[in-house]
């Protein structure tokens, strides 16, 4: 096998039919008596085969059957890609790395080999002696030509298309250029599907003077003349001399031919264009008559309509006419009668403006006295307020002196709250503008808020889908219930409307927690103290209220745009106890559960209430445990409790908390982290409950920095606060994170005798845990 050298590209050749020239009369039987026959062996016939391997064989199997007994040289031209496959795709080889590019066409060497030797199995089996000739070159039929050339191919077999194809004058197909280009002395066997097509014949006396030069140094002439007779001699140069004007002549007429076939082309073609040209006009102008003749025939309809719509208006026209003097003559009469009810009119409106006035006079004094009413409920019911606030207020300030814990359940007072105040639905209606999107504030999955003006002061409306509600009077009792509620961090119930399905509060101008923690306003961010209380005031309210007798109240609807905030930061909680207003089909239905609320308040709501339906305090507790992990970092809900938990696990909570001016302390931040993940636990029955000693604690946090930590509670790695006391092998008490960060760094020394430990099992130190409880409760 030899691997040649890709050739330079030969130029384009002429589009036209190439015939062999005819060698001279007389030399073509010597000739064919030179040549060996098709069925005699010792030669080496050519054939030239391709990437296809089914195709390539059966050629060479019709090349062993035709020409048996001669030596079958495999001749293929490799093409190698224009483009290199990459990990971005299809490249220009000039545009990719030149190891990819060598190690792609070493691939294709490869699988150019294993189709040679593919082709030499075929050989083998038939038992025929087989080399190959392989060229790389850009285009088949010119490396086809060139290996001709090149190395004096004297018989090639090349597959051909069909006859049919031959015929066409354009045809630029691979044997059509190699018929037309070959050298003259290769005899060229055209086969389609194992039938041959045709032969194009050589020309061996062409090629006799190459082959006398190359075996003599000496002048050829005066060797031949020393081997030949004078007439033998003289007889082959004139045969030399005519083959060649012969061959010339041909060459000459075959190009004269050409020109005129490619002329005629042109005129072919450039008829057929100004032909569709004229055809195009004539479709266009034939297709703008039949539109012209289709808007006269519109034109002509549209007037005959007319014309017609003209003659039917003229005849109402007349009718309209003769009704209308008809109208008038009963107007006159009508305007006779009219002018004698004018009369009875007046008298009548005279008695109507009496009626009139003593009535506004009546309906005035009954709002007087309905006001008067409204009014001293009011006051009584402010009288009562701020009479529980007062009391409140000393108490908070005696037992902050004497260092005990106010009771929620202080707060009770079902027997001595007045009645709520019942409002009429036009009083509603004209605080609000009749429900204006002007004055709406919100609007969530219960109902939307609206403010308005009411007893000269601003309220809050919050007005209820009524398909979610119960019965008229049932909704008015609950209410009644809901506004016996009294506590100093729950919105004020004022009064409801039952027409409206609306309930009035007290209006909070301040905003929401919501709006503070993402600081919608650009508001100053809550100080840690100012979170911590804002916490424990919100476990207050929910003890209250899931300890509030005859009858427990769930909030239900726990958010951070629930907590209202007065101008001191003190939180006031609304919207509680609306699931009792709310019928629990509706309550448990996946639709309104996932409209209650905006965006993103799905993630406040109890996975098992989710899944069950059933609301229960521990549903609060859910809710309270996100707002609390909230409040420590500042962050939306969504995945915060996965992250928090994380951070914990690896004892780096500071690098979640959220940046208010001053540091948090490192217990409470802890101890917040804590008690927010073990409320957010997805199974109730995993989750604590609010406890008189829990919010106590809650309470206190916020003062926990004021006292110094002792040093017997501190860390001896960190120093600081303890959170998890373990008792290491050395007899010391660590904090656990802390020694376990310490262990997994490669220590087994003792941090404080710098010993070898003897184990590094830890034993948690509940004594020391509960004493750095009872400290931070007290101070």
């Amino acid at each position: 096998m030899r691997l040649l050298c890709s050739s330079s590209t030969p130029p384009a050749a002429a589009n036209r039919i190439f015939s062999a020239p005819t060698p001279p009369r007389g030399l073509d039987r010597e000739v064919a008596e030179a040549s060996p026959g098709d069925g005699e062996g010792g030669g080496t016939v050519h054939v030239a085969v391709g990437r296809e391997r089914e195709k390539g064989a059966e050629l060479v199997r019709w090349t062993a059957g035709k020409f048996s007994g001669w030596e079958i040289c495999v001749v293929h031209v490799h093409q190698p890609s224009k483009s290199i496959p990459t990990l971005l795709g299809n490249m220009p080889e000039s545009g990719a790395n030149k190891e990819v590019v060598v190690a792609h066409r070493r691939q294709e060497w490869e699988q150019t080999k294993k189709l040679l030797n593919y082709y030499g199995n075929v050989c083998r089996k038939m038992e025929v002696k087989m080399s190959a000739l392989v060229i790389e070159s850009q285009k088949v039929h010119k490396g086809i030509v060139d290996l001709a050339k090149e190395n004096g191919i004297r018989k090639l077999v090349m597959g051909a298309a069909p006859v049919t194809c031959w015929l066409k004058v354009n045809s630029i197909s691979k044997s059509s250029y190699t018929a037309r280009n070959a050298p003259p002395w290769c005899e060229i066997w055209f086969i389609n599907k194992d039938q041959h097509v045709w032969t194009r014949e050589a020309v061996e006396f062409m090629h006799s003077v190459p082959q006398v030069d190359q075996q003599m140094t000496v002048n050829p002439d005066t060797q031949l003349r020393k081997t030949l007779p004078y007439n033998m001699h003289t007889t082959v140069e004139g045969i030399w001399s005519k083959s060649d004007s012969l061959h010339d002549s041909i060459k000459l007429e075959e190009e004269s031919l050409y020109v005129k076939v490619v002329n005629v082309n042109k005129e072919v073609e450039t008829l057929r264009n100004e032909t569709v040209d004229e055809l195009l006009k004539r479709k266009k102008a034939e297709a703008e008559a039949r539109e012209a003749i289709k808007k006269t025939e519109a034109f002509e309809f549209a007037s005959a309509l007319e014309i017609e719509r003209r003659r039917e208006a003229e005849g109402i026209l007349r009718c309209i006419r003769e009704k209308q003097s008809e109208v008038l003559k009963k107007g006159e009469e009508a305007e006779k009668e009219m002018q004698s009810l004018k009369a009875c009119v007046t008298h009548l409106e005279s008695d109507v403006q009496k009626g009139n006035y003593n009535s506004k006079e009546a309906s005035s004094e009954l709002k007087d006295i309905q006001a008067s009413i409204t009014a001293m409920r009011l006051a009584k019911q402010k009288l009562s307020r701020q009479k529980m606030d007062a009391v409140y207020c000393f108490e908070r300030w005696k037992n902050h002196i004497q260092g005990e814990f106010i009771s929620c359940n202080h707060y009770t007072g079902y027997e001595d709250m007045p009645q709520l105040v019942v409002f009429s639905l036009s009083d509603v209606e004209t605080a609000t503008c009749d429900f204006s999107e002007r004055f709406k504030l919100g609007q969530g999955g219960y109902g939307c808020v609206y403010k308005g003006e009411m007893l000269d002061k601003t309220v809050a409306i919050k007005r209820l889908y009524p398909q979610n509600s119960h019965g008229r009077l049932e909704f008015q009792q609950e209410v009644q219930v809901l506004g016996k509620l009294k506590h100093p961090h729950l919105v004020n119930l004022i009064g409801l409307c039952p027409e409206a399905w609306s309930l009035v509060y007290e209006y909070i101008p301040c905003g929401s927690l919501e709006d503070r923690l993402f600081r919608s306003n650009n508001v100053s961010p809550l100080t840690w103290k100012i979170r911590v209380r804002i916490i424990s005031e919100i476990a207050s309210v929910l003890l209250f209220l899931h300890t509030s007798k005859p009858k427990m109240i769930i909030h239900g609807d726990l958010k951070p745009g629930n907590i209202l905030l007065d101008s001191d930061l003190s939180c006031k909680i609304c919207d509680f106890g609306i699931s009792r207003l709310v019928s629990p089909y509706a309550s448990s239905c996946p639709r309104f559960r996932s409209n209650s609320g905006p965006k993103g308040a799905f993630a406040y709501s109890d996975p098992e209430f989710d899944r069950t339906g059933i609301l229960t305090p521990k549903s609060d507790i859910y809710s309270f445990g996100v707002i609390i992990l909230q409040l420590l970092t500042g962050r939306p809900p969504a995945g915060l409790v996965g992250d928090i938990r994380k951070a914990v696990f690896n004892g780096n909570v500071a690098s979640v908390l959220h940046s208010t001016g001053e540091e948090w302390p490192s217990y409470v931040a802890k101890r917040l982290a804590d008690l927010g993940l073990m409320f957010c636990e997805m199974n109730s029955r995993d989750r604590p409950g609010l406890t008189t000693k829990l919010v106590k604690e809650l309470e206190r946090l916020q003062f926990v920095e004021e006292k110094p930590v002792p040093c017997f509670f501190q860390c001896p790695i960190n120093k600081e606060l303890m959170h998890d006391p373990q008792i290491a092998a050395d007899g010391f008490s660590y904090d656990g994170d802390s020694l376990r960060e310490w262990l997994s760094n490669g220590h087994h020394t003792s941090p404080m005798t710098n010993l070898q430990l003897s184990h590094l099992q830890l034993t948690p130190n509940h004594a020391l845990r509960h004493a750095i409880q009872e400290w931070v409760c007290k101070s």
